[in-house]
C-alpha cells in the first residue's frame, strides 16, 4: 500500500510563494503523480501531473505560476507555487494515476493580506 505525506504549506501574502513536497511511501513505480487541491467548500480539483518521463500538465488556473517536478531518488514530488492569488487557499493533496491510493492528510496553503 502506497502512503502519500504532504508538507510545505501555510499563510502567504498574494504575490508570495510557496514549495509544497509529497514524500510517497511504498512504491518506487508510481506511473503518474499528481496535485490535487481542495478549496473551503468545494470539490477536490487536479492542479498539476508528471508523469514517469517527466512530462507534466497544469490545470488552466495555475498554468505558468505552479511547476511540479519529481525526485525519483527521494519518491517525492514538489509543486513549487508562485504568484500565489487568494484563489488559490485551499488543502493540497497528492496522490497518483492511473491507480489511486489512500489520501494523505494533506497541507494548507492560505493566500491572504
Amino acid at each position: 500500500q502506497v502512503q502519500f505525506v504532504e508538507s510545505g504549506g501555510g499563510l502567504v501574502q498574494p504575490g508570495g510563494s510557496l514549495r509544497l513536497s509529497c514524500v510517497a511511501s511504498g512504491s518506487t513505480n508510481l506511473w503518474r503523480m499528481e496535485w490535487y487541491r481542495q478549496p473551503p467548500g468545494n470539490q477536490r480539483e487536479l492542479v498539476a501531473t508528471i508523469t514517469r518521463d517527466g512530462a507534466t500538465f497544469y490545470a488552466d488556473s495555475v498554468k505558468g505560476r505552479f511547476t511540479i517536478t519529481r525526485d525519483y531518488g527521494k519518491n517525492t514530488a514538489y509543486l513549487e507555487m508562485n504568484s500565489l492569488q487568494p484563489e488559490d487557499t485551499a488543502v493540497y493533496f497528492c496522490n497518483s494515476s492511473p491507480t489511486k491510493y489512500r489520501w494523505g492528510q494533506g497541507t494548507q496553503v492560505t493566500v491572504s493580506s
